[in-house]
């Protein structure tokens, strides 16, 4: 646990960031004039956008002589995606004040996968740049 903590402690604590935003009542800062109409779309984006990021620095950290692999990609937007449906699924069932959205879920999918193309992006000028 001790090793897992060291390297995806930031995810794990920023996951359970998410789970709080994503949990509060809001029924006040809906009618800020301060929100635009998209707000909360662009937040569920960004939140996951940097929790994605979050797990593949900690991937590329634990295994670091190991190049960060399409497989290891995959697998890290497979479980950014569950976690944004499951989510979703809590603010159907116990989050009586939230409403679960499928759009909420697409800018859920589409942070992780920006996140995704960004780190993939960024680990492929590093490896190119010794060459």
């Amino acid at each position: 646990m001790k090793l897992f903590l060291k390297y995806h402690g930031p995810a794990f604590l920023w996951a359970l960031f998410v789970l709080y935003i994503c949990g509060i009542h809001i029924d006040k800062i809906d009618k800020d004039p301060v929100f635009f109409a998209g707000f909360d779309k662009l937040t569920h984006c960004g939140l996951f956008f940097t929790m994605t990021v979050l797990l593949c620095f900690g991937i590329i950290r634990q295994q670091k002589p190991a190049p960060f692999t399409y497989k290891k990609a995959i697998i890290v937007l497979a479980v950014s995606i569950f976690y944004g449906a499951l989510i979703e699924v809590l603010q159907s069932l116990f989050f009586t004040w939230r409403t679960a959205d499928w759009n909420d879920l697409f800018c859920d999918v589409l942070g992780s996968c920006m996140a995704i193309f960004g780190v993939m992006l960024t680990v492929w000028a590093i490896e190119n740049e010794k060459k």
